[in-house]
C-alpha cells in the first residue's frame, strides 16, 4: 500500500537527493493525521452544537470531578489560552447556560467556574460520540499496535509538554 506521504517522500527524494527526507515518513503522517482528526472532531462538535474551544473548557471542568468546578487560572493552564480569552469564553459559556460563576470560598476576590447540569449533559454526549468515532478510526490497529503507537507518540510529545519545551 502507498499513501500520500510515500508519494511526497519519493518526489522530494528525486528532487533533492542531497537531503535526508526520512523525518517526513513520520512527521508528515502525523501532520496529515492531525488534520483528518481535526475534521472528525469538528463534525462531532457540530452535531452537538459546540465549538472546539467550548468542548475544551467543558471537558476541563468535567474531568475535574464533582462538583465540576475550577478557577479561571486552572482553566487557563488546562486550555493554554490567555486570561482575556478565558474571560470571554467563560462569559459566553455562562450566557449559554453551560457554566456558572461562583464566589471562591478561599479567595474573596476570586471566582470558581462550575459546569451546569446542561453543560454536563452536552459535554457527556459529545465526548461519548467522539470516543465512538475515535474507536472506529483505530479499528485497523491491534491492541498491541495501539499501545506501541501510544508509547512512541508519548516519547515524541514529552519534550514539548515539559516545563522547558523545545524551541
Amino acid at each position: 500500500m502507498e499513501d500520500e506521504v510515500d508519494r511526497l517522500v519519493a518526489a522530494w527524494g528525486a528532487e533533492r537527493p542531497d537531503l535526508d527526507v526520512e523525518p517526513l515518513q513520520v512527521l508528515s503522517r502525523i501532520s496529515r493525521l492531525a488534520r483528518h482528526l481535526d475534521r472528525t472532531r469538528r463534525a462531532v462538535f457540530v452535531a452537538h452544537d459546540l465549538e472546539p474551544w467550548e468542548f475544551d473548557v467543558l471537558t476541563a471542568l468535567r474531568r475535574a470531578g464533582a462538583p465540576y468546578q475550577l478557577s479561571p487560572g486552572r482553566l487557563l493552564r488546562a486550555t493554554l489560552v490567555t486570561s482575556g480569552t478565558m474571560t470571554n469564553r467563560i462569559d459566553r459559556l455562562q450566557k449559554a447556560g453551560l457554566v456558572d460563576r461562583l464566589p471562591d470560598p478561599n479567595d474573596k476576590r476570586g471566582v470558581q467556574v462550575r459546569l451546569t447540569n446542561a453543560g454536563r449533559g452536552k459535554v457527556d454526549g459529545a465526548f461519548a460520540d467522539l470516543l465512538a468515532r475515535e474507536h472506529a478510526l483505530l479499528a485497523g490497529l491491534s491492541p498491541a499496535d495501539r499501545a506501541t503507537l501510544s508509547g512512541l507518540l508519548r516519547t515524541l510529545l514529552i519534550p514539548f509538554d515539559s516545563d522547558d519545551p523545545l524551541p
